[in-house]
């Protein structure tokens, strides 16, 4: 019987018991209370209907003897109303009586009654008659003596009445309580023996079904986890059970064909990781060699440990067609001159061979008698040998042979293939440097040849002069010196074309290097893009939340919200600090040169640091020279950041005393020291001094080089990346000027800018820049790189005034498209916080598709990077509809390059904001656009 058969089984006789148990008692209390109901509605309300018969019929016999005795006219006439009325809710009373009595004795009873007070009624009328015809009081008194009489009968049988309509409902109440005894005895008895069925039900089903749960129960607990070994259930049954060891049996062999094929995964990554970890290491050692010789001997003795080999040799092309031969350059582990041949040509043996076919060779089956392999105790045979070509451009360069105790493993092989595929480049590259060389060093040879000769030439010119009689014997001497001069010439142009051949090569090498840099290039931009997108729904949502008029959350909750916004912040600002020092790298920053003035600079100083001194409580101090002119030019940009960056160091590294500012015109002498001063109209010095922890003489120089602090301990304590001093003096010499810092330890420390005035710029460097592509990294805002970000601080107060006066969002609906859900989930929170409705689109298709529904849209948010249709696809069909023309189009991108602008404002868009977006600028950017 299987598993679920018993369970319907044993809990239908377990239910069928409890059914007939319900049964029964559902009919003892249905019993019960047809007797409760016999008792309360019917004998009870027939006691009660004749104790009121009864107290009617009392008070109308009061009412007679009242009248008939003591009352007076009004009185009497009031007792006979009220005995009328008595008589008619009497008549009423036994008239419902009648209808509900249904025992005989009962029926005779009010039958018996009826008859009596229908006696009495009509001796109570002649009562009545007399009173209101003044009869005497003889005749009164005979009527009223009769009257007592029946009086005496009528309440003797609604007495009888009575007690038998109470002795019947004690007797049902006897009955009631008897019943109600038995049904708690049953109840008793059949919970008794509703325990006993289950018990023996459920100890039938455990036992049938426990036997084969404990043979699972066994087989799972003897699992070996760590190998993964599982043993397979017996399966004994076709029940339930037996399907659960059928499943078992399945599952663990699933999991061992899924454990297996997991152990091979990771052996191939494993296998992977070895490959690539050893070739990354050999493409370090090719770094700064320039001989082939050497590189060979470096390569051959790396890569012989890491194949496991015993020995080995490295063999390099020389010559070309007959000539052409392999000479070894290197060998590891050999035996002095006897250690394999020292040159071999195409064909030449098996290693010949392999040069030949461009294949390479393993060899497992290696004769006793071959031995190679020398150790300091004797001689050993090798186990296996391998031979492989080093091929470039289908030409095999060089060959590589190598022998080893052991059998060479597959990973082993794979592994000199990956090495060998970029060892080719590497040999063409050497060989091209030392070529070139070579080149060089005739080249120079060749012109002081010539300039000697071209001395001693003159020499004899003037000998010629001075000995006039002699020209026509040393004719023929000077035609034969032209005539060695001329093959010298024609040498010397052959050089000539070997050199620009070389300098061709070198230019190729260049566009290679080129080709790098744009490769470096698009990768800090995608970096910039994939860090930026996460960073601007974490700034805007942590700026929401941290918004004190806005939240719900405490101050607690405010506050790490703030703290988020802040380490966003910070984030951003290494990030753009490492996209600028990549800049400066390939020498792609533009510089714009332009007028500034420099009267404005103390006051702009002062209103972005005279909060941090207040802050430390500290001095800050600038002094400006009157003999320094007022109108400068140069990046104002770069400027500003230079002096934020050495501000924000001195403020940083400065806990008590003073921070100062000097700006005066400097001494172009001073500054030659330093750099060359010319094609500036005047020079400025900047002095910015502070009290603070300063820098000892080691470390002064250090300071200058990216990601470099004083030391360990002062990272630790005052924090930063080292990346401010770097672009300080790298921003520094893009504009022409220098940085030089003056310290002691403990004593403070000055940092002096040196920067020239350039009405013309720099004419070859803007040549340079406007020729090259721009880097490929984030371009973040003029006022984000200013101080303080002023233009961002005056767009903030004119929101927050305009956002007390009107709500200009509220009701507008926006259409925000980007396929990064963080950002939709912020920017959706943000916007309908504003009032605005929104609809969201993942790519330009979902776009399209949202207006083409007529959405009355009436702004779209736009991201330019998403997958299948781009942002400037995507603006581009939307103005191609012309009901679409005015629609305002603000593009997003967290990869802004130059000229990214251009093309979102060419492909369509109404204005361009980069990410991580600033929430305030957002909304006053759709503030525009929305009221215009």
């Amino acid at each position: 019987m299987g598993f679920k058969k018993k369970q319907m089984l044993g809990f239908g006789l377990i239910l069928l018991f409890l059914a007939i148990l319900l049964s029964f008692m559902m009919v003892t209390l249905n019993n019960l209370k047809s007797s409760m109901t016999e008792i309360v509605e019917n004998r009870y309300e027939k006691v009660s209907a004749s104790m009121e018969i009864r107290q009617l019929f009392s008070r109308s016999d009061r009412e007679i003897l009242f009248a008939a005795n003591d009352a007076n006219k009004e009185e009497r006439a009031e007792s006979l109303e009220i005995i009328n009325e008595n008589h008619s809710l009497i008549e009423s009373k036994i008239a419902g009586l009648s209808g509900t009595l249904n025992k005989v004795k009962a029926k005779q009873l009010l039958k018996e009654f009826e008859t009596q007070y229908a006696s009495y009624s009509i001796t109570e009328a002649e009562i009545i008659q007399s009173i209101k015809s003044g009869n005497s009081s003889g005749n009164l008194s005979s009527l009223m003596d009769d009257q007592r009489e029946k009086r005496t009968k009528v309440i003797s049988t609604m007495d009888d009445f009575k007690d038998y309509q109470e002795g019947v409902m004690k007797d049902t109440l006897s009955n009631s309580k008897q019943t109600y005894e038995d049904m708690i005895g049953f109840v008793i008895f059949a919970v008794i023996l509703s325990i006993l069925v289950i018990s023996v039900t459920v100890v039938w089903m455990i036992r049938s079904t426990s036997k084969d749960l404990q043979s699972i129960t066994k087989v799972i607990k003897n699992i070996d986890f760590k190998n993964l070994v599982i043993p397979r259930v017996p399966v004994r049954t076709t029940d339930e059970i037996g399907e659960i060891a059928r499943s078992f049996n399945d599952m663990a062999e699933s999991l061992e064909d899924y454990n297996r094929k997991e152990k091979d995964f990771t052996e191939k990554i494993s296998e992977q990781n070895w490959i690539q970890t050893r070739v990354a290491d050999i493409a370090t050692m090719y770094q700064r060699i320039v001989d082939v010789e050497v590189l060979a001997d470096r390569f051959i003795t790396r890569l012989a440990p890491m194949m496991g080999a015993s020995i080995g040799a490295f063999y390099v092309k020389r010559g070309e067609g007959v000539d052409m031969r392999f000479v070894k350059l290197a060998s590891f582990a050999g035996d002095g001159e006897d250690s394999g041949r020292r040159e071999f040509r195409l064909g030449e043996g098996l290693i010949g061979q392999c040069a030949l076919e461009k294949k390479s060779k393993v060899i497992d089956d290696i004769p006793e008698d071959f031995q190679l392999v020398t150790t300091g105790l004797g001689e050993v045979n090798p186990k296996s040998i391998v031979i492989a070509p080093v091929v470039f451009e289908e030409e095999v360069v060089a060959m590589v042979e190598l022998a080893s105790l052991e059998t060479f493993t597959k990973l082993q092989k794979s592994f000199l293939n990956h090495v060998l595929d970029t060892l080719g480049i590497t040999i063409n590259n050497v060989e091209g440097r030392m070529e070139i060389e070579r080149l060089l060093k005739e080249s120079q040879a060749q012109t002081e040849e010539l300039q000697a000769q071209s001395e001693e030439l003159q020499s004899q010119s003037e000998e010629m002069q001075a000995q006039s009689e002699e020209l026509q014997t040393q004719a023929e001497e000077l035609r034969m010196i032209n005539e060695q001069l001329e093959e010298r010439n024609r040498e010397t142009e052959e050089k000539s074309k070997e050199l620009q051949v070389a300098k061709q090569n070198l230019e190729k090498q260049a566009e290679e290097l080129k080709l790098s840099s744009k490769y470096k290039s698009e990768f800090m931009a995608n970096m910039s893009h994939e860090l930026r997108t996460p960073l601007n729904s974490i700034l805007i949502l942590s700026e929401m939340l941290s918004d004190p008029n806005d939240s719900k959350l405490n101050e607690e909750q405010q506050e790490f919200a703030r703290v988020i916004n802040s380490s966003g912040q910070d984030l951003l600002t290494l990030i753009n600090d490492i996209l600028d020092l990549s800049k400066v790298e390939v020498g792609k920053l533009e510089v714009v040169f332009d007028e500034m003035n420099l009267s404005e600079l103390p006051e702009l100083l002062h209103r972005n640091f005279d909060h941090v001194a207040k802050k430390k409580n500290i001095d800050f101090i600038i002094e400006k020279s009157k003999n320094v002119p007022d109108i400068f030019f140069t990046d104002e940009q770069r400027f500003q950041q230079i002096l934020k960056n050495l501000l924000s160091n001195a403020f940083k590294f400065t806990e008590k005393g003073s921070v100062s500012v000097q700006i005066q015109k400097a001494d172009e002498e001073n500054v030659a020291q330093w750099i060359q001063t010319k094609g500036a109209s005047n020079w400025v010095e900047i002095k910015v001094t502070d009290t603070g922890i300063g820098i000892s003489k080691e470390k002064q120089k250090l300071i200058f080089e990216a990601f470099q602090q004083g030391d360990g301990a002062t990272m630790r304590k005052y924090g930063g990346t080292g990346l401010g001093l770097s672009i300080c003096r790298e921003f520094a010499k893009l504009l022409g000027g220098w940085v030089i810092v003056d310290s002691e330890e403990g004593q403070g420390s000055t940092f002096t800018f040196f920067i020239p005035s350039m009405p013309e710029g720099f004419k070859n460097v803007g040549e340079a820049i406007a020729a090259s592509p721009e880097v490929a990294a984030a371009n973040h805002d003029d006022s984000a790189a200013t101080f303080g970000g002023q233009g961002e601080s005056d767009v903030v107060i004119m929101d927050e005034e305009n956002r007390n006066k009107v709500k200009p969002f509220c009701n507008k609906k926006v259409l925000v498209v980007d396929d990064d859900h963080r950002n939709i989930f912020a920017l959706k929170n943000a916007l309908k916080h504003e009032g605005m409705e929104i609809l969201t689109a993942e790519n330009g298709y979902e776009c399209l598709e949202l207006l083409e529904k007529g959405n009355n849209i009436d702004v779209i948010l736009m991201d330019i990077m998403m997958p299948g249709m781009d942002g400037y696809e995507t603006m581009t069909r939307i103005r191609e509809q012309s009901k679409f023309e005015e629609l305002p189009i603000i593009a997003l991108t967290a990869k802004a390059m130059k000229g990214d602008r251009e093309k979102c404002l060419k492909a369509g868009a109404s204005d361009y904001v980069s990410k991580p977006l600033k929430l305030d600028q957002l909304l006053s950017v759709l503030r525009v656009w929305l009221t215009n």
